[in-house]
């Protein structure tokens, strides 16, 4: 079965052409990253703009590339939650005009579920029942994926992102956007040691986070160092900020596996990417003996691949939308 994928969620507009959930015919996407990093962070009417100028030529090119046309096509899928509404916009108006043209059936699919989903491709032997980690620069979440398309939150943040605070951080020590990127790239030549940050923690939930108190320490340190005229080892810093975030999403993450009796451990999402969690988690699921997947660093960003690889799933599920499917810049992946 082989379904069309459309992706527009928030910077990059995509398309792909994936077969059974597993198998990746083609895959294009067009960023906007350039653009927005000239004002620090993504700008929602741009980014819509540019969407809408993108997506046909990005969904012609996915087809070109697979050496197919609509009528070889079953589904098509599209990104409709969560994520700038515009954005969102963009490629639901477009998949709802294409299935009406079609009449190919239209998959309405989650985007952390997507992320989650880039697994299936990376590893094709995974399956669920399995916990996964999902990081973001919006989200930061651990998941019970008890199936497909069953899935349970067991922690999430209680303010900031994972990927938020990496890039508020990278900005504050004049990095451009994506920061986070370049903060992982510092922070190996750097000292994780160097300075000492708090591991903030959630009173009434274990397996919650909270990365807003961390940021802002991070970012005080700065700001106090540069009053002073005191010139900071920016690889130090980078190297104990990662350290410190890594360090709360892993203990959080091994709680709630001990605590759920999982030994499948995942990670999904931008922040899957980050050179140090993925290090440290295979590391420390190797000595506890448990299985680890993650996907492969191409498909950690926002891509249309794992949307056609979570299409499949939610359309063998019965998920297919009429043509009053709408966006939602917000909403549980429950």
């Amino acid at each position: 079965m082989k379904i069309l994928a459309i992706e527009s969620s928030c910077d990059e507009t995509a398309a792909a052409v994936v077969q059974d959930g597993r198998e990746v015919i083609s895959s294009v996407v067009a960023s906007q990253v350039e653009e927005h990093k000239l004002y620090g962070g993504v700008v929602p009417e741009i980014a819509s703009r540019r969407h809408a100028e993108a997506i046909v030529p990005v969904v012609q090119q996915a087809l070109d590339d697979a050496g197919l046309s609509l009528d070889n096509i079953n589904a098509a899928a599209v990104t409709y939650a969560p994520g700038l509404i515009g954005a969102l916009l963009v490629g639901v108006n477009f998949a709802k005009g294409l299935s009406l043209s079609s009449g190919i059936p239209l998959v309405p699919t989650h985007h952390l579920r997507s992320h989650i989903a880039s697994n299936y491709i990376s590893n094709p032997d995974l399956k669920p029942p399995f916990l996964c980690l999902v990081v973001s620069g919006g989200h930061s979440h651990i998941v019970k994926v008890e199936d497909y398309t069953k899935m349970k939150i067991i922690g999430r943040t209680r303010d900031d992102a994972a990927g938020e605070a990496f890039d508020k951080a990278a900005r504050t020590m004049g990095m451009s956007y994506p920061g986070g990127i370049e903060l992982d790239k510092t922070a190996e030549d750097g000292n994780p040691l160097a300075f000492k940050l708090p591991r903030p923690v959630v009173h009434d939930s274990e397996y919650d986070f909270s990365f807003s108190g961390l940021k802002t320490a991070v970012i005080n340190l700065i700001h106090n160092s540069q009053q002073k005229g005191i010139e900071l080892n920016k690889a130090d810093v980078c190297a104990s900020f990662r350290y410190a975030v890594v360090d709360c999403l892993t203990t959080n993450f091994f709680k709630a596996a001990q605590d759920y009796g999982e030994t499948r451990l995942v990670i999904a999402g931008g922040v899957s990417a980050n050179s140090l969690l993925r290090k440290t988690l295979s590391e420390e699921c190797k000595n506890r003996g448990y299985e680890f997947y993650m996907p492969d660093k191409s498909l950690c960003g926002d891509n249309a691949a794992m949307v056609g690889s979570q299409g499949y799933y939610e359309y063998l599920s019965g998920n297919i939308a009429d043509l009053s499917l709408n966006a939602y810049a917000t909403m549980s992946i429950e």
